[in-house]
C-alpha cells in the first residue's frame, strides 16, 4: 500500500498576497499538493499560478489538475512544464486530460471531436512530451501532430520527468493512463454531451471496481508502480452520515447506500472518514486524494491523521 497524500484544487485569488496565503495555509494544514484546474472561466491560468504558489511555500508540490490537451501544442506543454519544474525546484507534477467542455472549444474556435479522437490526440501528445523531457531531439509524425528535430529547453529537474497524471473516467482515457501515466486519476463522473450531461455509472463502488479491472488489465506489470488518485466531489463532516447520504441521493441518480459507498464522497465524523479511506485503499489501492478548496479546513483533521501513513 502506498502512503496517503492529499491535495487541494484551488481556483483563484484576488491578489498575489492572497494566493500566497492560501498556498502557505494549505501547506501548514498538512496537504502535500496544490493543484490548479484548466478551464476558460474565472480561474487562474495554471502554470504561472503554480510557480507563485511554490515560491510562497517550502516543500509543497504543485500540479495541473488537469491541462486540456487541445488548448496547447505538446511542444509548448513540455517546454512550460520543464520550466515550472526548474523554477519550483522539482516540485511539479503534470496533469493531463483530453478535454470535455464543448463550450470552451466553441469560444476558441476549435473543433470538438469525439471522445475517442480527443484521447487519441492526447496519446500522441504524451509521446511527444515524454520524448522532449528526455532531452534529445524529437521527430514525430502522427495523425494529429508533427514535430521535426525539436529539442526542448530547459530539461526538467525531476528525472526522467515530472510525475505525469492522466485523469478521466472512460475506458480509453484510463487505458492511456494505465500505459503512460505515473498517477492514474479517477474522476468518477463522465461528462457527456459536450460537458452538459453527467453519467454516474462510474461513480459507484461497482463502477470503480470495473475501472480498476480495466486499469490492472491494461497496465500489467507496471500496475504496482502506479499511484491511484481520486477527486473527491463532496466532503461532509457530520455525526449523521446516513442523513447526509440521503440528502445527496436526492441530488444525484443514486441511492443513499450508493452514496455511502461512493469512492468520491466522504461523509461522517473525522474518525469515520479516516477509517473509510483506509478501507478504500485496501479495496482499490487509492492513496492520493484531492479535495476542493471550500472543504480544505473541515477535511484538515483527516489529513492530520492519515498523511504519510
Amino acid at each position: 500500500m502506498k502512503p496517503f497524500r492529499f491535495g487541494v484544487n484551488v481556483w483563484r485569488a484576488g491578489s498575489r498576497a492572497e494566493w500566497a496565503d492560501k498556498a502557505r495555509k494549505l501547506e501548514d494544514l498538512g496537504y502535500s499538493v496544490l493543484t490548479v484546474p484548466d478551464h476558460l472561466t474565472d480561474l487562474f491560468a495554471p502554470m504561472p499560478a503554480l510557480v507563485s504558489a511554490a515560491e510562497a511555500t517550502k516543500s509543497l508540490r504543485v500540479g495541473t489538475n488537469v491541462l486540456n490537451n487541445d488548448l496547447r501544442h505538446p511542444v509548448l506543454v513540455a517546454r512550460e512544464a520543464a520550466t515550472v519544474d526548474l523554477l519550483t525546484d522539482g516540485r511539479f507534477q503534470l496533469g493531463l486530460g483530453a478535454g470535455h467542455m464543448k463550450s470552451e472549444y466553441d469560444q476558441t474556435g476549435l473543433g470538438f471531436d469525439s471522445g475517442g479522437t480527443r484521447v487519441e490526440r492526447l496519446a500522441e501528445a504524451v509521446t511527444i512530451v515524454k520524448g522532449l523531457f528526455a532531452g534529445e531531439p524529437v521527430t514525430f509524425a502522427g495523425r494529429y501532430y508533427r514535430v521535426t528535430s525539436h529539442q526542448s529547453y530547459p530539461p526538467p529537474v525531476q528525472r526522467p520527468h515530472p510525475p505525469i497524471l492522466i485523469g478521466g473516467n472512460g475506458r480509453h482515457i484510463l487505458a492511456l493512463a494505465a500505459c503512460e501515466a505515473d498517477i492514474v486519476a479517477l474522476t468518477g463522473i463522465t461528462f457527456s454531451q459536450g460537458g452538459t450531461g453527467r453519467d454516474f455509472s462510474g461513480f459507484t463502488a461497482e463502477g470503480t471496481d470495473e475501472r480498476l479491472r480495466w486499469i490492472r488489465e491494461t497496465a500489467g506489470e507496471r500496475f504496482a508502480r502506479l499511484e491511484l488518485n481520486a477527486l473527491i466531489q463532496r466532503v461532509i463532516v457530520t455525526d449523521d452520515r446516513v442523513k447526509a447520504a440521503e440528502d445527496l441521493a436526492r441530488q444525484w441518480p443514486l441511492t443513499p447506500q450508493d452514496v455511502l459507498r461512493c469512492p468520491f464522497v466522504l461523509l461522517g465524523t473525522v474518525a469515520e472518514i479516516a477509517e473509510t479511506l483506509r478501507e478504500r485503499r485496501e479495496r482499490w489501492g487509492i492513496s492520493y486524494y484531492v479535495v476542493f478548496e471550500p472543504v480544505m479546513d473541515v477535511f484538515a483533521p483527516v489529513v492530520a491523521r492519515l498523511a504519510g501513513v
